[in-house]
């Protein structure tokens, strides 16, 4: 008998005769009982460390029998410790309410748990930076600059790592799981409009840069931005605005169900906003905007919960458009003159979102998405004045009106196989768009029509797989492995030639990511893969050898630390290859050829807290853009950013006053490929002031402070005006704000 017992000892693993059990729960934020992704979870006085998932939650299993403190942080959140006990061969629930409170950055911590190296900066400043409108947002990547160059209701012009993006062809951008791009777009490729998020209602910001994630697809070469909003309010908010240049804006955002509803599991609110400015410009831009958002939020079951969002966005305005050096230099029109006041625009977009999430029994987070979106749009613009109309102008319009239904879904497994864990990641994702009567034409007065350029309807379908493995070794080392799968449906129905193009396409793009984490201090990464965006259906359906999914290959090389506790640090080498550069210019209808391009430089992050309340953020870029194949000083790749830097200091505190001075700058860069031309640099500062008590805050703001003139978005352009026999290639500009300030009031109840 003594020998069958040792027998059986030694054969089976010794964790039969150990009665272990496990501990499962849901981190939520205080007040709201919303769920906290990404929180990290360590269970004190053992090696394991976890973060919570789509759902707030987290599991330890295989726990030995015995009293343990938990340690659950979040950044904008305090710190909580708590006290709770295993029980053989149990399950423990418990739900963990995280306190805001201020950010500290020595209890930050750099664990192997959570390897999405950029996510840490991006989550530290939307808790410190004051925004102002929703494009803002794009300006939490460090690098990411933007400019605005139509009125103030055109999506931002987006300049990122050596790429002008235009508006959106190198970097994808969502809200809640939504695409705000818009593929074959009347205006350009990946346009990218987000006017249509209200900034208040923003919970976080995702990104991160280059082409690294297999759930990322469509536009993701420079990266990608994700921003989610709020499942439910605290308080109810009224929000009123008053600038400078008949600037004025009302906010409402009202909780429907109260403390009844979130006692039990759903919260519901119905938020709007309304924007008016005349603008700094001497033509008086007449800006409205008005946006509608409702959304409701519920548990269906114990392990799984349900979103739904139903938007309404509207916006009309006027625009001076771009002006050329010359015409300010001689004095023939100001620096915020126009030489054509006819410009302007009108769009709308209304968005229904339902999202489901699921955690099983088996430990499985299922999750699907649904969305739809009526989008419409016209645009009137003049670059070139009268170079190709020397009698009526220039002056062209763009104009469609688009569907998009969509479908993204998901399941996530985990595994313990020994001393690795493993994360296995397949989703799938369907977008389809229609457009009626995508249009480019000549126009007069914005009423008469010229010459119809082009007029048609497009269908475009992207179905895509991919599979993510996500496997830790140990404390120290985890290695990301995706592939994914894209397959690309253009037709295109051109109604002035009455015919039907069709093509399709299909690529395939592997991600290699290795984090290791060398203790709590310190982590490096080496991220690499393949990604592309998309050409214009327009292009695709007419070939004529242009790749119609140019291909993108890149590598990170970085490291993340913190040298002592309130300073944290993130450099960066990247290399980023493209088989071809976007070749589809919307403007004029026609296809210019590009080649390929590279790009590689370096970033550098820093977050400082100096005191308590007083913080510090600096950003560095620097960037070689270049055309491959090109001869040496014709191989400028242009309006391609090559050193920007963002820095700012705030002071931040619950209640009280709350300070942020920020800075801007980017370089002098080519705008043309010789670099004959040349793109000014500007430095700029804004001021915002804020005194916040329990039910009320008072905030001032101010746009560039120092009153500085400069140029937000430039263009080598070749243009001519009314009185010129001769066309000229020079610089045109929108100038950006000058000294601008804003107050607001607001009561929460």
């Amino acid at each position: 008998m003594k020998s069958l017992i040792l027998f059986l000892f030694l054969i089976f693993p010794f964790k039969i005769w150990a009665h272990l059990g496990s501990i499962k729960g849901t981190v939520v934020e205080k007040g709201s009982n919303i769920f906290l992704v990404g929180a990290t979870v360590n269970l004190v006085g053992t090696n394991k460390k976890t973060i919570t998932n789509e759902l707030g939650q987290f599991q330890f299993n295989n726990i030995v029998a015995a009293p343990y403190k938990i340690e659950i942080s979040n950044i904008g959140y305090k710190t909580l410790i708590a006290d709770l006990k295993v029980t053989d061969d149990q399950t423990s629930l418990v739900t963990f309410p995280l306190e805001i409170a201020q950010i500290q950055l020595n209890e930050i911590m750099i664990t192997s748990a959570k390897n999405s190296e950029q996510q840490l900066i991006g989550k530290i400043d939307v808790k410190l930076r004051p925004i102002n409108n929703s494009q803002e947002f794009l300006r939490m990547v460090p690098g990411l600059f933007i400019g605005q160059h139509a009125g103030g209701g055109k999506a931002e012009q987006i300049f990122l790592r050596g790429f002008d993006i235009d508006h959106g062809t190198d970097i994808q951008i969502t809200n809640d799981g939504m695409p705000v791009n818009m593929v074959s777009h009347a205006h350009g490729q990946g346009y990218a409009d987000m006017h249509f998020i209200i900034p208040e209602l923003v919970r976080e910001v995702n990104f991160k840069k280059g082409l690294y994630q297999a759930s990322k697809g469509n536009f993701a070469t420079a990266g990608y931005v994700e921003l989610n909003t709020k499942t439910a309010i605290e308080k109810s908010e009224i929000k009123l605005e008053a600038g400078q240049f008949d600037t004025y804006r009302a906010l409402g955002i009202f909780d429907l169900l109260g403390e009844k509803g979130k006692s039990k599991n759903q919260s519901a609110y119905l938020a709007g906003e309304y924007n008016f400015s005349n603008g700094f410009f001497e033509n008086p831009q007449d800006f409205n905007r008005m946006n509608l958002v409702g959304k409701y939020h519920r548990h269906v079951g114990e392990n799984t919960v349900l979103t739904t969002t139903l938007s309404r966005f509207y916006s009309k305005w006027s625009a001076s458009g771009q002006i050329p050096n010359r015409a300010v230099e001689s004095g023939r029109i100001g620096f915020y003159g126009a030489i054509d006041p006819n410009e302007g625009g009108e769009t709308s977009r209304n968005n229904l979102n339902i999202q489901l999430a699921t955690n099983t029994k088996s430990n499985k987070i299922i999750t699907n998405q649904f969305f739809m979106s009526n989008y419409n749009f016209q645009l009137f613009s003049n670059f070139t004045f009268f170079l190709r109309d020397s009698v009526n102008g220039d002056q062209i319009k763009q104009k469609e009106n688009r569907n998009m239904i969509g479908y993204n879904g998901s399941i996530t497994d985990f595994k313990q196989i020994g001393n690795k864990s493993i994360t296995s990641k397949i989703g799938l994702s369907f977008r389809n768009d229609a457009t009626n009567n995508t249009e480019l034409s000549y126009t007069k007065n914005k009423t008469e029509y010229l010459d119809r350029v082009k007029l048609g309807d497009i269908k475009e379908t992207n179905l895509a797989l991919y599979l993510e493995e996500n496997i830790q070794f140990s404390e120290k080392l985890i290695i990301n492995a995706g592939i994914r799968f894209d397959y690309f449906y253009h037709q295109y129905f051109d109604k002035l030639l009455n015919t039907t193009s069709k093509a399709t396409n299909t690529i395939i793009s592997p991600k290699l990511n290795i984090n290791y984490t060398f203790n709590n201090r310190t982590q490096a990464y080496l991220n690499t893969g393949k990604g592309f965006h998309s050409n214009d259906t327009r292009v695709v359906v007419a070939q004529n050898g242009i790749k119609t999914l140019p291909a993108a290959y890149g590598a990170d090389l970085g490291l993340i630390f913190k040298p002592f506790g309130k300073l944290i640090i993130n450099p960066a080498l990247w290399y980023l290859w493209l088989d071809q550069e976007f070749v589809y210019v919307g403007d004029e209808g026609v296809v210019e050829p590009s080649g390929q391009s590279r790009r590689y430089g370096f970033d550098l992050s820093a977050r400082y807290q100096i005191f308590n309340s007083l913080y510090f953020d600096f950003d560095y870029n620097t960037t070689k853009p270049r055309a491959v194949g090109e001869r040496e000083g014709s191989n400028y790749l242009p309006l391609a950013p090559i050193n920007t830097s963002t820095f700012g200091i705030s002071f931040q505190k619950n209640k009280g006053l709350n300070a942020s001075i920020r800075g801007r700058y980017i370089g002098s860069r080519p705008a043309n490929e010789d670099n004959s031309i040349i793109a000014k640099g500007y430095l700029i500062h804004d001021i915002t002031l804020n005194y916040t008590q329990a039910n009320y805050t008072v905030g001032l703001f101010v746009q560039n402070v120092l009153n500085t003139k400069w140029k937000e978005t430039q263009f080598a352009t070749k243009s001519r005006l009314l009185d010129e026999r001769l066309p000229v290639e020079e610089i045109h500009f929108t100038p950006g704000t000058p000294f601008f300030a804003k107050i607001n009031f607001s009561i929460s109840f």
